[in-house]
């Protein structure tokens, strides 16, 4: 229906096509008893382009408008659908301030929660950490909504400091609480390193900064130098992946299995006596993988089926470390359930696609352990037992049920 849009060398200019887009998305998208989605996805876009419309709509018509958009649009295969929202969500930030986490879903990964803690923070400083603390408490999700907000944080932290990543641990440790056993402080790091990586708020910054935070001599650096505390190595590794597909010779828009295979090696180069960091390193992997097997469309985590399970499993055996599949499998599975915000259906049928048995039965285990420990709903409790092989209820319902 959209073959209409200009291509990507529109004679007006990108800024004038990407105006006409968003006149066609509020005329036919939007327009009462329409609900067709708008289709960029043949339009030859960069993810620059993609993104330059859905900053333009969020400016045009208000953020909340373009995230309804980002909700159903048909995108360029691999379309990285989180950053996409982290830049409506930058929008959003511009117009509301803190009180647009009002309207946030945990949609896109909690993209819109992270924009809104990464804007305040940039705009207002150190200031702010204790506005930080208060408006996170109000993240949209389920109980680890109020943790992953200061993963979010941390990509401003990383945005404010200029993409000095040394700088970012001592920031982060204020943060951190005894009641969440210093979880704010461990995922701030982790979305500064996610930030390092692949983040958008200052492109041209972070790729000049990355050169002296990423060394080829040392692909696990900078989780490796000195100013990285042992006690969020671990979380700094669950971030490194995207980096370690690329020392690994690998094209982010296009991986395979070779580039997988090599990359597990530089987990696998970890000392055996470092088993935090080791399980943190190859467990990155799995969540990563969840996401590739997908084509990058978070909107349709839950929609995965038997031909995912397989790719994913499949990678995970890649990485020639009978424990690193395990850790593999395992943030696969998290990825799926995402702290009970997924429809636990499918992370169930992830568990029940494996097909050695030792690998199923640590699945359902790590399944169980999740549930314990981010739902109290003792109905969705029983109902998430039931839905279990019968080989595993009974374990189940020991752990959740009778207590």
């Amino acid at each position: 229906m959209y073959g209409f849009l200009p291509p990507k060398k529109c004679a007006v200019g990108i800024f004038l096509c990407l105006l006409f887009i968003g006149m066609v998305v509020y005329i036919a998208f939007f327009n009462k008893g329409e609900t067709n989605p708008v289709d960029l996805s043949q339009q030859g876009l960069s993810f620059k382009e993609v993104s330059d419309y859905f900053e333009d709509v969020a400016k045009t018509k208000g953020a909340e408008y373009a995230f309804d958009v980002l909700r159903y649009a048909v995108l360029p295969v691999n379309t990285d659908i989180h950053l996409l929202a982290h830049t409506v969500g930058d929008e959003l930030y511009k117009q509301k301030g803190l009180s647009g986490m009002e309207i946030c879903t945990q949609e896109f990964r909690n993209a819109c929660s992270h924009s809104v803690v990464v804007g305040a923070f940039i705009d207002k400083g150190e200031g702010v950490l204790d506005e930080i603390r208060d408006v996170c408490t109000r993240a949209p999700g389920g109980s680890g909504a109020y943790t992953m907000c200061f993963h979010g944080f941390g990509h401003g932290v990383l945005a404010y400091f200029d993409y000095e990543f040394d700088v970012v641990p001592s920031l982060c440790e204020r943060v951190g609480t005894k009641e969440y056993r210093n979880r704010e402080y461990a995922e701030c790091v982790g979305g500064a390193l996610m930030e390092l990586t692949g983040g958008v708020h200052d492109v041209a910054t972070r790729i000049e900064k990355s050169e002296k935070y990423f060394k080829k001599s040392d692909p696990l650096y900078p989780c490796t130098a000195s100013f990285i505390p042992s006690e969020v190595q671990p979380v700094c590794y669950t971030y490194l992946t995207p980096h370690l597909f690329e020392t690994a010779g690998g094209d982010l828009g296009s991986l395979d299995s070779h580039d997988y295979k090599k990359a597990f090696t530089y987990c696998d180069a970890l000392p055996q006596d470092q088993i935090e960091n080791r399980t943190a390193c190859f467990g990155g992997f799995g969540k990563e993988f969840v996401v590739l097997a997908q084509d990058r469309d978070i909107r349709v985590i839950d929609g995965a089926g038997e031909d995912e399970f397989k790719k994913i499993a499949g990678w995970c055996s890649l990485s020639g470390d009978k424990k690193g599949v395990l850790d593999c499998v395992d943030s696969a599975l998290q990825s799926f359930y995402w702290g009970g915000e997924n429809e636990r259906g499918t992370a169930i049928q992830f568990c029940a696609s494996l097909t050695e048995s030792a690998h199923q039965t640590f699945c359902f285990t790590r399944l169980i352990g999740s549930v314990s420990y981010f739902i109290d709903d003792p109905i969705y409790r029983r109902d998430f037992c039931n839905e279990l092989p019968p080989e595993h209820q009974d374990v189940c319902r020991e752990s959740l049920v009778k207590q």
